[in-house]
């Protein structure tokens, strides 16, 4: 058995007149100290995939289980870095960072919690800001933070949820190198949730794309052959590189693409008919009202979700 596995995981939303599947049938097996990226549309349900894995959702049908025990809810063995940071913004870095080591390991050593707080501040290269609170930070300093504050909990599972997406360029490359080195340091389990495929090749060690939704599914997964550590520059003129990217872009495109689906609905046009400016009619008669007609009309559209 994998160290973490989805089973037939399904996931709607919605009362039941209008329910919607965002997931359908997810498998998914991933063994410890693997780098798994998932790569799939905006709106397609990463998010909601990343939450089941988290225990903030409770799926539909199917299981999670994580070192052969079921995921029911969140836990320590589970450290989520969130695409809007999620700091507490009246904390400084040190303080955000060691209140999250004071929940996990609450009977540790006061000297050792602060240790631990400390020694991934400076992992992240962060220690000149640690008295610093979010708002006098930089985007890519708060992830950093949020980063940080994950790896001091010391989680068995690291979750990625687009924690990138929201930065300029300059600073989004910048963490993806700190991300890589940071993993390989810590040999974490870590599943990535992305939209760039560029990104989950720099990073993964295997790439599953997420089909477009309604019911998204996973397709099928591709190995990154490619030698750690990654440098960005040269593997962008590495041919694996380029075989990998069409193959993710092919599919998604492709089988995976977004579904054309056809919907039907009843128009009810406006009850007035145009007066006819053609008809005789005497002076005195005066201008004439516009014709009142009620009618109702179907149509057939076939539109892209």
């Amino acid at each position: 058995m994998a160290f973490l596995e989805l089973k037939h995981v399904s996931k709607s939303y919605g009362s039941s007149a209008t329910r919607t599947a965002v997931l359908q049938d997810i498998n998914l097996a991933v063994e410890k100290g693997e780098f798994v990226a998932i790569v799939g549309y905006s709106g397609a349900g990463k998010t909601t995939l990343i939450n089941l894995i988290a225990g903030l959702f409770a799926p539909d049908e199917g299981s999670l289980t994580l070192n052969d025990v079921e995921i029911t809810g969140p836990g320590p063995d589970r450290g989520i870095v969130f695409q809007n940071y999620s700091l507490l913004p009246w904390l400084t870095v040190y303080e955000n960072i060691l209140l999250a080591v004071e929940q996990v390991f609450p009977n540790a050593a006061t000297a050792k919690k602060r240790e631990q707080a400390e020694k991934f501040i400076a992992m992240v290269n962060l220690t000149p800001a640690r008295e610093k609170r979010p708002g006098e930070l930089s985007g890519g300093m708060r992830q950093r933070v949020s980063v940080a504050r994950a790896l001091a909990m010391d989680p068995q599972v690291l979750l990625l949820d687009e924690p990138l997406s929201a930065l300029d360029a300059l600073t989004r490359a910048t963490l993806q190198e700190e991300i890589s080195r940071l993993c390989q340091e810590s040999g974490k389990t870590i599943v990535l949730i992305t939209n760039d495929p560029d990104e989950a090749i720099l990073l993964a060690d295997r790439i599953i794309p997420l089909s477009a939704g309604p019911g998204a599914s996973l397709g099928p997964e591709i190995h990154v052959t490619i030698a750690r550590p990654r440098d960005r520059k040269a593997i962008n003129h590495d041919p694996r590189f380029k075989e990998i990217r069409r193959r993710i872009v092919d599919w998604l495109l492709g089988e995976g693409g977004r579904k054309r689906v056809t919907v039907s609905r009843k128009l009810t046009l406006p009850d007035v008919e145009p007066e006819d400016l053609s008809a005789p009619r005497p002076m005195w008669a005066g201008r004439p009202r516009a014709r009142r007609h009620r009618e109702e009309k179907r149509e057939t559209v076939a539109m892209n979700l």
